[in-house]
């Protein structure tokens, strides 16, 4: 069977971001808090400075960002992006494909998470004028950081109940969907750890064969407006195979 080269490395997705810059509740600037289930995320800071707020079982952390900081964290990470000025970070995110399918889940109160409806109607940010766009973004960022909040009171006073019940509300939320998860994986990770481990094995036999389809890629110029994320305004690189599935 003749080797390819694979896609991007890793099988990951590369977006900039800008974090937010308007004050939560609680007087902080930046995003929502929120985990992934399946993906582990990683921080590359290309300006600015600001804070990596996070939440496991371990307890609650806070994290200095600076230009050239490299910071990651693994699924089930509850992670907040503060921005103390100018905060510009390239995401690099395990499992590309994953996030879009909806492998994240925002720190909404316990009562909305725990209601597929309301969480949807929570998170889903309408088809609308950028300013309204901007205000809905706002308001879904206070309310995650209202439970973000209550979760992280609990867990420094020792109890990590509520973190458990959260766990648990995230992942019934995510259940229906998370069946076409495998296939992303398999497509992605699991098909490069194969593919590379095809290479090693030609090459113990002496086969280079390859070699022969050594080739450069490049992602096209971001352009367009800059979406609405989580964590700030995005935009994504295009780093998927070129010449598409295989």
């Amino acid at each position: 069977m003749p080797l390819t080269p694979p896609s991007f490395p890793g099988a990951t997705s590369v977006t900039l971001l800008d974090v937010y810059d308007d004050a939560a509740p609680d007087g902080l600037h930046g995003g929502s808090p929120h985990m992934h289930l399946a993906s582990t995320e990683c921080y590359v800071v290309v300006g600015g400075r600001g804070e990596l707020h996070t939440i496991d079982a371990g307890g609650a952390r806070e994290t200095e960002l600076g230009e050239g900081s490299v910071v990651w964290f693994t699924p089930g990470t509850i992670h907040r992006a503060v921005n103390h000025g100018d905060l510009k970070v390239l995401v690099v995110m395990g499992n590309a494909g994953l996030p879009e399918a909806g492998d994240a889940v925002m720190t909404f109160p316990a009562d909305i998470v725990a209601d597929p409806e309301r969480y949807a109607a929570a998170a889903t940010l309408p088809a609308a004028p950028l300013q309204a766009r901007a205000d809905a973004a706002a308001r879904r960022r206070d309310l995650a950081v209202e439970g973000y909040l209550r979760l992280r009171a609990a867990v420094d006073a020792g109890d990590l109940a509520p973190l458990r019940d959260f766990h648990a509300a995230a992942a019934a939320l995510v259940k229906q969907r998370a069946a076409a998860w495998t296939g992303i994986v398999e497509r992605g990770p699991a098909a490069q750890a194969a593919h590379s481990l095809d290479i090693t094995r030609a090459l113990a036999r002496g086969d280079a064969a390859h070699l022969a389809s050594a080739a450069v890629s490049e992602a096209p110029a971001l352009t367009g407006e800059r979406g609405f994320g989580m964590c700030g305004r995005l935009r994504a690189y295009e780093v998927s195979d070129p010449r598409g599935p295989r």
